[in-house]
């Protein structure tokens, strides 16, 4: 089981990696802090202070076609907050 599933790079992620040593990622739903905790230390090699998740569930959709109701999700995703301890970091774009 792979428990990181990508890094998240937004404008407010890139903000809060700079201020405050966070990074955000999306990781397997069935993983817990203690999984994530040491998938990011042994995959990038900083030491993990806090891990705080978040669950999102699937957006419903449906949509009126002359064949009839088309029902529709997309799927559920849980991200994960990283806190690194000072002076350690994590440089996405190394591996380019």
């Amino acid at each position: 089981m792979s428990v990181l599933i990508k890094p998240i790079i937004t404008e407010k992620m890139t903000a809060d990696s700079e201020l405050h040593n966070r990074y955000g990622f999306v990781v397997d739903p069935k993983a817990n802090k203690i999984q994530i905790k040491e998938a990011v230390e042994a995959a990038y090699g900083v030491s993990v202070k806090k891990v705080r998740t978040m669950n999102y569930g699937p957006s419903r959709k449906s949509r009126y076609t002359k064949t009839g109701i088309q029902h529709g999700k997309t799927n559920a995703i849980k991200k994960a907050i990283i806190d690194v301890a000072e002076g350690d970091i994590i440089d996405f774009y190394s591996n380019l």
